[in-house]
């Protein structure tokens, strides 16, 4: 009975420790938690697009994966943030963005919209 418990045991913290699941759904952005009443390109638009964007849609990236549409710096980004902004929100005249994975959290979403009708400021 001891060995059957011990196995038991072992096999849960196995299977156990073998189970993912993202911050995001680990820990949802709360209501109201998020802020975009002044969003930075520099502090929150740019690691946005370095979490979900640039594995294809850096320099290096773009001209192979990314359709040549380079999202690493201020100046690409701003030319094509309205583009990126109807990617990201699956919209229909958009290729929906991520390619292949799943949708941004809606706060990085409401960032990037706000950061656009803030004027796009390379701050």
């Amino acid at each position: 009975m001891k060995k059957f418990i011990f196995i038991f045991f072992v096999t849960g913290a196995i299977l156990s420790g073998c189970y993912y699941d993202s911050e995001e759904a680990l820990w949802p952005t709360l209501p109201g938690s998020c802020d975009t009443t002044s969003v930075s390109f520099a502090t929150d638009i740019s690691p946005i697009l370095g979490n979900y964007c640039l594995s294809c849609h850096s320099n290096t990236a773009a001209p192979t994966s990314g359709n040549n549409i380079k999202l690493e710096d201020y100046a690409d980004v701003a030319s094509h943030a309205d583009a990126v902004l109807g990617s990201v929100k699956h919209e229909a005249a958009y290729s929906p963005m991520p390619k292949g994975g799943g949708n941004l959290i809606e706060c990085d979403i409401n960032k990037l919209e706000a950061w656009i009708n803030q004027g796009k400021l390379d701050n």
